[in-house]
């Protein structure tokens, strides 16, 4: 399975985010610091709004805020949000089941057990557990360093 450039990037916003606590990222700060476009950023950030993992701040002190504790979103739970189809193959399209052997092979079975198990190890890991699992994350976001302690 290979997952798409949108969840690439939205864990990586939720990363910055997290790391920033309590101090809105702007989406410029965002975008320089992973090389990609503003606009590109905008449309995976309307996909974290809805989702509720992220919530806008307008004006010039505005930006991204995390929605709720980056311990509490799952990166399983974004992956979700993120992703737009999880069919491995034709067995998971309703519309193309067109396999003679689709009542009698366990492929496809198996395909579900294994998205299943690999959604299951997503949902172990929180954006706490990235944006915290190193002690130089701040430094590597180019971040200032009066972000390191909010209390």
């Amino acid at each position: 399975m290979r997952l798409t450039q949108q969840t690439n990037y939205a864990i990586r916003l939720l990363i910055y985010c997290a790391a920033s606590p309590g101090r809105p990222a702007k989406v410029g700060d965002v975008a320089s610091t992973f090389g990609i476009s503003e606009l590109h950023l905008f449309k995976i950030l309307k996909v974290l709004v809805d989702g509720g993992f992220v919530e806008t701040v307008r004006g010039r002190k505005g930006g991204v805020l995390l929605a709720k504790p980056a311990s509490e979103i799952t990166v399983g739970q974004v992956v979700r949000v993120t992703e737009e189809s999880f069919i491995l193959t034709d067995c998971f399209d309703e519309a193309k089941k067109d396999c003679p052997l689709i009542s009698a092979c366990d492929y496809n079975q198996i395909l579900h057990q294994a998205l299943a198990a690999f959604l299951g190890v997503l949902d172990t890991k929180t954006i706490a557990d990235l944006s915290e699992s190193r002690p130089d994350i701040r430094f590597l976001l180019r971040l200032p360093a009066e972000f390191a302690t909010v209390n």
